[in-house]
């Protein structure tokens, strides 16, 4: 859900940056001013999607803000801030050096490193900002690490339009999604954030060889064939477009043989599928069928030859971690009663 995290004006600007309300606590310190001195038409709207925050600023005056050792020494909040620059013009100064990303761009600012910005408002006197605001080891986990404060690119491509309207539909979103939802359309924007932002620095990896793309061609058909008793590297092959030995010998490269990769798969999703269900839901002769066995003797057999123990063991036992486990997180929940 939003919240109006606070108006801005000349005595309630002075250390905290960005956002503070009862809520949600995000800011970090530093010294921000509005231009000339008098009071600013300044809103600042926020929302909490976890630990990270969507944030909008809209303004009618030029905001300043500086970022010094000082501030961080005092307070070593580590977050990431993105920058998608709807009206005005933002002029970042960092290292010496100086960024101007202006409506249209994108820009990322880091809060343990010094620097100093400036919301620029247009010829209509109107700035606004969509910021996220991350905390660094999120960061860390989606977007390359040598990308430093000031980095500015271009939100023209479709990707970045994407990847924005994502983030623009969240934050204006008043309790349509769940918070599972939510996370997961943020981290999707943020792993797509993260492949744009490589190919604007040309950090892309090497494109792929042509063995590289037969091969995952191959596993692709494989698992999606993967219920078929029949599944031959025969079949395989043909419908790659490549020689049953040249299969054989991506397989190898790979430290793969075919039946041994197709074995494990049908292993893998049988006991994933057996962990996750219950006897009245599917029987383990369904599953086995399913997953692309010939008989449910066979799979049995070949399951307790990998785990050790049967189809219907390996199920009760998962079953009843859950159990256990659900049970727990419920005596953790509820208050303690007195006798």
């Amino acid at each position: 859900m939003q919240s109006t995290a606070v108006t801005l004006d000349t005595e309630n600007v002075k250390q905290k940056h960005a956002i503070q309300s009862q809520d949600i606590e995000t800011s970090f310190l530093g010294e921000c001013s509005i231009a000339d001195g008098t009071r600013g038409d300044v809103t600042v709207d926020a929302k909490a999607i976890g630990p990270c925050s969507i944030i909008r600023v809209k303004s009618k005056k030029l905001l300043s803000f500086n970022r010094s050792w000082h501030h961080i020494r005092n307070d070593a909040t580590d977050v990431v801030v993105l920058w998608f620059i709807k009206r005005g013009s933002l002029r970042i100064y960092h290292g010496g050096k100086v960024s101007t990303p202006r409506a249209g761009e994108f820009a990322i600012t880091k809060s343990m490193t010094p620097y100093s910005i400036e919301r620029r408002v247009d010829s209509q006197s109107v700035h606004e900002a969509l910021n996220v605001m991350i905390p660094s080891h999120i960061f860390r986990q989606f977007i390359p690490a040598d990308v430093s404060t000031g980095f500015t690119a271009s939100t023209d491509s479709r990707a970045f339009s994407i990847i924005e309207n994502i983030l623009s539909g969240l934050f204006a979103d008043s309790d349509g999604f769940s918070e599972k939802t939510e996370s997961l359309l943020l981290e999707s924007a943020l792993s797509a954030l993260s492949d744009t932002i490589q190919e604007q620095k040309g950090l892309s990896p090497e494109k792929e060889s042509v063995s590289e793309k037969r091969i995952k061609t191959a596993l692709h058909f494989i698992d999606l064939h993967l219920s078929d008793p029949k599944l031959s590297n025969v079949r395989v092959a043909e419908a790659c477009g490549i020689s049953p030995r040249y299969l054989s010998f991506l397989l190898n490269k790979q430290g793969l043989s075919f039946a041994d990769y197709v074995k494990a798969k049908r292993l893998e999703v049988a006991s994933k599928w057996l962990a996750t269900s219950h006897p009245n839901e599917i029987t383990i002769a369904e599953i086995a069928f399913r997953v692309g066995f010939k008989s449910p003797a066979h799979f049995s057999r070949i399951f307790k030859q990998t785990f050790e123990k049967g189809p219907r063991e390996f199920r009760s036992e998962s079953q009843a971690i859950k159990l256990y486990s659900s049970s727990k997180e419920y005596a953790a929940s509820s208050p303690a009663m007195g006798v």
